[in-house]
């Protein structure tokens, strides 16, 4: 039988969630595989695991409960090791690695804040801060909408405009909130996104981080802010 991987944390981890239901339908209990001074969450794998909403949820629920008593390395969803003796081996062969990481991340979780552009705030910002483009919006206004020639090289203005605010923004985003994280990890990139950045961030200091989005947000209407956490630190794990 597979062994599926939640998470790896000390073996003196003072709560970790044996026999709570985890991934599969039926649940497949929760155990604790013990090694040195490490201890994985481990339960035994389905044959047909598949990312559905259930073991999702069941993924994070065994991290969360796990996470709320000590550090946890989580691991992603879908981790899974042929044997409980190959997660045991790979455990003694990493053992400081681990132990050194579980230290960084004592008492912090992981905020993730994705922005985007409110479309007309941001078109009304550029061209408040560009007398020339505000200009020559205004005369093909003026002239019923412009010729072809006279649109198209608007367009091509307003967009270049709102391509260098949203890298600013970007960078900005990023740097209002580093000063509240012990940590920060910038995510993939993808279309749609001016930013996507993961914050590692002090339990303690958790509400003073969301209470910095909402000052961040009142101070940039043209920002939209998408915040997920507190999360287990997933991006701070090697």
């Amino acid at each position: 039988m597979s062994t599926y991987i939640y998470g790896i944390a000390r073996d003196s981890h003072p709560s970790l969630p044996e026999k709570m239901g985890g991934v599969g339908d039926p649940p497949r209990p929760v155990r604790v595989l013990s090694q040195g001074r490490l201890a994985a969450l481990v339960s035994d794998a389905p044959e047909d695991l598949k990312p559905k909403r259930r073991d999702l949820v069941a993924h994070q629920s065994v991290l969360s409960e796990a996470g709320a008593a000590g550090a946890v390395l989580p691991m992603r969803f879908g981790g899974i090791s042929p044997d409980d003796e190959t997660v045991a081996a790979v455990l003694a062969e990493r053992e400081d690695h681990y132990l050194e990481r579980l230290a960084a991340l004592d008492g912090k979780v992981e905020y993730n804040v994705k922005a985007t552009h409110d479309e007309e705030s941001v078109l009304h910002q550029v061209l408040a801060d560009d007398p020339e483009l505000r200009a020559l919006s205004a005369a093909n206004q003026a002239s019923g909408g412009g010729s072809y020639e006279q649109k198209l090289r608007l367009g091509e203005r307003i967009v270049a405009a709102v391509q260098r605010r949203e890298a600013r923004d970007g960078t900005a985003v990023r740097q209002a909130l580093e000063g509240v994280a012990a940590d920060v990890c910038p995510g993939p990139q993808s279309t749609g996104w001016l930013a996507n950045v993961s914050f590692l961030v002090e339990r303690e200091r958790a509400d003073e981080f969301v209470a910095q989005v909402s000052e961040l947000q009142r101070g940039n209407p043209q920002l939209v802010l998408q915040v997920n956490g507190p999360l287990p630190p997933y991006s701070f794990v090697e």
